[in-house]
This record gives C-alpha cells, structure tokens and sequence, in this order.
C-alpha cells in the first residue's frame, strides 16, 4: 500500500515551494517545515516535501532511497526516473554523485542544470562554514554535518563555469537550507 502525501496537498505544497525560495534566496539560512507528511525510510521529511514540491511528470528524478521511496515519490509526483548524469533533480541518502558527472546546463541554458537534494545529519546556522554572494549581505555562517569529505572543494571546482553549474538543497529531518551555485563557501 502507498503511504499517502501531504495532507493538505495545496497548502503544504505552497508552503514547502515558499520555504525553498526563501533559502535559495537567502543562501545558508535554514527553514523548517511544519506539513504532516508520513514518508517510507530513508526519505526524511523536508526531502520528501522538497521532491513532491519541485517533480512532477516532466521532470527527471535520480535518486538513491531505494524500491519504496521510489515508488512512492513516482506515484504521487508521477516523475520519470533518469540516469544521474541526465537528472533535473537528485535525491541523495547517502553518498551523492560525483557534482561534475550532473547535467550543468549550458552557457545560453543555464537553468538547465541539475538541482541536487542532499540528505545530511544536521544543519545549524551560526557556525561552520563562512557563505557569500548573492542574497547575502556580508556573510553567513552554516554548519553542516553528514557531507562527504570534499564536498567543498569539488563544489568550488565547478564555479569557474558559471552561470553553468548545479544547485544544492540541504535536508536534515524537517529543515533545510540551500546552496546556489553563485554562493560562495570557505571552510573553518
């Protein structure tokens, strides 16, 4: 049996999709969700809402939850799956693929680069990593815990390509947080 979605389909959408634009626009600062939602494991709460808020039947998904949560986001986003490399969208519950194998855009299709959903164990604002650019006034600080080693660098790789390049969304248990590809991280 289908575990069901969101509860209030329209207003938990709304207010998941507001959430999500708040942190893109506001790169490092997390937001929390409230929406009921009762996802299978390993999706946690803000991933799953992320997922049924951003997919729907024209858009690629990879993801790595296994048979269940794959099911489950397919029924009710009605998402065709895809290989990572070709993937609008990723979902990550373990270690995420390699940034520079995901589609980037290009240099007139920017927006066509992948936005990769990365399940961590903790986001805190206030400590961590050092974040600037767009949508950040001096800089903000956001810490993050369940990255692999090397994230940050590999990240950094891929900046000399902009305005190609790939989107990051931050989920532990209901919070979130975002990484566009114009915001800049320093570790320490």
């Amino acid at each position: 049996m289908i575990r069901p979605a969101f509860v209030e389909p329209v207003l938990d959408s709304q207010n998941c999709f507001r959430a999500v634009l708040e942190a893109m626009s506001r790169p490092g600062r997390v937001q929390r969700l409230t929406m009921a939602l009762d996802a299978p494991a390993p999706l946690a709460p803000a991933s799953a809402a992320v997922l049924l808020t951003l997919v729907d039947a024209e858009t690629t998904l990879w993801l790595d939850a296994g048979a269940e949560a794959e099911g489950w986001i397919r029924f009710h986003a009605g998402c065709p799956l895809a290989a990572a490399s070709d993937a609008a969208f990723l979902l990550a519950t373990g270690t995420p693929p390699a940034l520079a194998s995901l589609s980037q855009g290009s240099d007139e299709s920017p927006q066509d680069g992948a936005t990769l959903v990365i399940q961590v164990e903790s986001l805190e604002e206030g400590a961590g990593w050092h974040l600037t650019g767009p949508g950040i006034e001096k800089e903000h600080r956001l810490a993050v815990t369940g990255l692999p080693a090397g994230f940050v660098a590999e990240r950094a790789k891929l900046a000399r390509n902009y305005p190609r390049g790939v989107d990051v969304i931050l989920c532990a248990g209901d919070r979130l947080a975002a990484l566009p590809r114009t915001t800049r991280i320093e570790e320490g």
